[in-house]
């Protein structure tokens, strides 16, 4: 599905990530951990055309990508659903989830999808006509993966889904992220709260300082103490 391989990216003079090389393979759910500052948001910003990588390649499915305009991406079937939500707080909730399907036009499939999306998040059905900014926190997580989803992802690129939760909101959202993926969709996972991420995903990469450390099953990554005692606490 996507394959990246010595992934330079700098801002101005500073580099953020050095020769990073990782693959996914079709509707693996794959997850990056790291430490704040490691590199992890600036990866999905670039694999999303956000960012400009100084070297390195990146393949979707087969595909050269890297260095495309974000609206590109978008089309090729990459859907970035970002750190902070970045939801539009003073549109409405219908508003915000029809904007995930800018570049689509297949009317009767937006209006479909729409409608997909309200069964699979119900809160956003009753909130429709709210302001997005009236949302709690967790109502405005699934509202920014609803509209990501509106973009008939191939792969989803999630930034800290969990990030502000509480712990039944956290359980939530890991439980909606593993039931998108287990409809076909391929994610790659960014997130801070590792216990939750390594609970659900297939294969995980460590970033320290904007380098691939370890990486390796889920499996395997609990087995190591070094990862436990850094991301799990014990």
């Amino acid at each position: 599905m996507l394959e990246v391989r010595d992934l330079d990216v700098h801002y101005r003079n500073i580099q953020a990530i050095y020769g990073v090389s990782l693959d996914i393979l079709d509707r693996e759910l794959v997850v990056v951990l790291g430490a704040n500052g490691a590199g992890k948001s600036t990866l999905l910003k670039t694999i999303s055309g956000v960012n400009i990588p100084t070297r390195g390649t990146i393949l979707l499915q087969g595909e050269k990508v890297a260095g495309m305009a974000p609206s590109e991406m978008v089309k090729k079937g990459i859907c970035h659903c970002p750190e902070g939500r970045k939801i539009f707080p003073r549109m409405t909730v219908l508003k915000n989830i029809s904007l995930g399907a800018y570049t689509r036009k297949d009317k009767k499939g937006v209006r479909e999808d729409i409608r997909q999306m309200m069964e699979l998040f119900p809160i956003l059905k009753d909130r429709q006509s709210q302001m997005a900014g009236s949302l709690s926190g967790g109502e405005q997580q699934m509202l920014a993966i609803a509209r990501a989803l509106m973009g008939r992802p191939k792969l989803l690129l999630m930034d800290e889904p969990s990030i502000g939760l509480g712990p039944i909101l956290v359980s939530r959202v890991a439980q909606y992220i593993q039931n998108i993926n287990r409809e076909g969709v391929t994610i790659l996972l960014v997130e801070q709260n590792a216990r939750m991420a390594l609970s659900i995903g297939h294969r995980c990469y460590i970033l320290e300082r904007g380098r691939v450390n370890l990486q390796g099953t889920v499996q395997e990554m609990l087995l190591r103490p070094e990862v436990v005692e850094a991301y799990l606490g014990n």
